[in-house]
């Protein structure tokens, strides 16, 4: 007979396995439409409205805020990822990378095709049943660049296997913007496709105009939207493109969610907002919602507001412009090599914290990619500031000839950020003008954001 201590261990362990196993239970995803009619996921019966970020950090800071979604875009470490989310109380759309054609994919490539649906098989078999699971995302993307529309083909496939495999998840394939013809093939040859998702920054609020008119009357989610992407953005006349603010974005994200997001209350069930994270793409602070050492910006605000219902208790500095002396009337700025002056900050925090003030000047990337490939980030030059407080600094320009960018962050004491970006293209000098003291620039050899 058991003693009375190994018999609670066995009862212990035997409550814990239950409550192990029934956590472990797949959650049944399905789209529904509610008595208005309105397409809307739910998650065991329950309606679920996708308050959701892509990316792969800072997913305390996505439930803090009032979140309830993450999204992936490949399903590397796929178990890992479900596993922190289930922790946190978190779904994720699970994305599943089909190769691109502009990468060098080849979609008339019968067994490459067919050992790329095998490893998904293999993936689907293995995560379907975890809780933590939303909807799986066939492919991001792949038409950008592209020419060959079996992709749409191969995508059909993926869904279709996945239906016989998985019950209880619905299935979507993520467009870069909107095309007519893209959403006809779409319908014609990957009608397993149960949910439309769409990548779209600047041409956001034509969404549900179009997507209806090109012949989508399904459901629909917005997998990537944030600030004006680089290429909508008007350029200076040394094809700079010009970066809103992080309070011109926060202004953006605000609007775009309450009357693009929010006010399709017909089709759309939501959305992802880019990138819940940082990265290097055309500058370091165009699409991040957080800096490098993981500052939130004004735009986290916001969606602590949407999401919540009310303001975060500490907000991110507010800056509201950077200009060069006597050149205010441009976004941009041209000097001559070896040229002082001074460069201008109006800002302020709403909290009154003690903030600081970070000045960099660096080389205007020459390492642009396409689609969100993994860009380089240019290294800041030294040698140039000659005196930073918090709203100017005087400078010596660089004697290197070409392409630069200011870029100034605001720093609060409860890790939020502000920031913006001045291009300014430095030319040589002409012989009528006096010499310039030489100097001598360097590159930091450790990272881009040193405070030189």
């Amino acid at each position: 007979m058991p003693s009375f201590k190994s018999l609670s261990f066995l009862i212990f362990f035997a409550v814990h396995l239950i409550q192990f196993e029934v956590s472990a239970q797949p959650a049944h995803v399905e789209v529904k439409t509610n008595a208005e009619g309105q397409y809307r996921l739910h998650v065991n019966g329950q309606p679920f409205y996708v308050k959701g970020a892509g990316g792969t950090t800072h997913w305390e800071e996505v439930v803090a805020a009032g979140g309830n979604a993450v999204r992936t875009w490949s399903t590397d470490n796929a178990k890992e990822y479900l596993d922190k989310a289930q922790s946190l109380g978190l779904k994720v759309m699970m994305g599943m990378w089909m190769q691109h054609e502009r990468h060098g994919f080849d979609y008339d490539n019968e067994a490459k095709v067919k050992a790329q649906l095998e490893s998904f098989r293999r993936v689907v078999l293995e995560i379907k049943d975890h809780p933590a699971l939303l909807l799986w995302g066939v492919g991001n993307e792949v038409d950008l660049f592209y020419k060959n529309t079996k992709v749409w083909k191969a995508v059909e496939d993926v869904a279709k296997m996945i239906h016989e495999l998985d019950p209880h998840h619905p299935t979507s394939t993520v467009t870069a913007g909107l095309d007519p013809e893209e959403v006809k093939l779409i319908m014609r040859d990957a009608p397993s496709i149960d949910i439309y998702c769409i990548n779209t920054y600047g041409d956001l609020a034509g969404v549900r105009k179009n997507l209806k008119n090109f012949g989508w009357t399904g459901p629909y989610l917005i997998t990537e939207w944030g600030p004006n992407g680089h290429w909508e953005v008007e350029k200076t006349f040394w094809n700079a493109p010009l970066e809103q603010t992080s309070e011109e974005k926060r202004q953006s994200y605000e609007s775009r969610y309450k009357n693009e997001i929010l006010g399709d209350p017909q089709q759309c069930m939501g959305s992802f907002v880019f990138l819940w994270g940082q990265k290097q793409e055309t500058t370091s602070t165009w699409y991040g919602l957080f800096s490098i050492d993981g500052r939130k910006s004004p735009a986290v605000d916001v969606l602590h507001e949407q999401w919540s219902g009310k303001k975060p208790d500490n907000q991110a500095p507010i800056l509201k412009s950077l200009r060069l002396q006597d050149q205010s009337s441009t976004p941009y700025a041209t000097i001559y090599a070896g040229d002082k002056g001074e460069v201008f900050l109006d800002w302020i925090d709403p909290d009154n914290d003690n903030c600081q003030v970070i000045w960099r000047w660096v080389p205007e990337s020459q390492d642009i990619k396409s689609g969100g490939d993994a860009e380089t980030a240019p290294l800041a030059v030294t040698g140039v500031w000659k005196a930073r407080k918090n709203f100017k600094a005087s400078y010596r320009a660089p004697m290197t000839v070409g392409a630069y960018r200011i870029f100034v962050e605001v720093w609060d004491s409860h890790h939020h950020y502000a920031y913006a970006n001045l291009p300014v293209l430095v030319r040589e000098r002409t012989p009528d003008m006096k010499p310039a003291r030489w100097m001598d620039v360097k590159q930091y050899s450790d990272d881009n954001w040193k405070n030189d």
